[in-house]
């Protein structure tokens, strides 16, 4: 699968890659619905410091400076899922911070969505190591530790499959 999505990107931007986690699933809210959704941990990768970082829901307020201070915020699925989340948590407009979310991009080219897992395997030839519902269970369980391991990998295949397709573009 190539990814031909256009990235036209300067050699040195200020981006963010992200992916969130929730505590509690559709079925816990009675309905699909990202925005009732509780998030329990948000991971980022910032390109300018090469640092991989976890954020818990009381710790977001701090994230938004650096988030509205990027060039672009890149992740997957995030204005059908990611952002709806958050938005409750952030008193501005996330739709307005210059985002790229890859799902998007690639569901324009095909006609259809594909899940991250899929990509992964096709373009880096890894996946992922579990699912949404188990980084409930992990906050459900106390295994915080865990639960960032989940989230920050979800990130860093993320980033990969983004520095993939700048790479391979065509």
């Amino acid at each position: 699968l190539w990814i031909m999505f256009v990235l036209d990107c300067p050699n040195f931007m200020k981006e963010v890659v992200l992916d969130i986690e929730t505590r509690n699933t559709f079925a816990d809210v009675g309905k699909y619905n990202p925005a009732l959704l509780d998030i329990s941990v948000l991971g980022c990768w910032f390109s300018d410091t090469d640092t991989f970082e976890t954020s818990f829901e009381e710790e977001l307020p701090k994230l938004w400076p650096r988030l509205e201070h990027s060039d672009r915020i890149i992740g997957y699925n995030l204005l059908g899922f990611d952002y709806p989340c958050m938005q409750r948590y952030y008193t501005g407009n996330l739709m307005k911070l210059p985002t790229l979310d890859i799902m998007a991009e690639i569901e324009k080219r095909l006609g259809f969505r594909i899940k991250l897992d899929s990509v992964a395997q096709a373009t880096l030839g890894i996946g992922k190591s579990g699912d949404g519902l188990q980084a409930v269970e992990f906050w459900r369980k106390g295994e915080l530790d865990k639960l960032k391991s989940y989230c920050l990998q979800d990130v860093k295949i993320t980033r990969d499959v983004y520095l993939y397709a700048q790479q391979n573009r065509s």
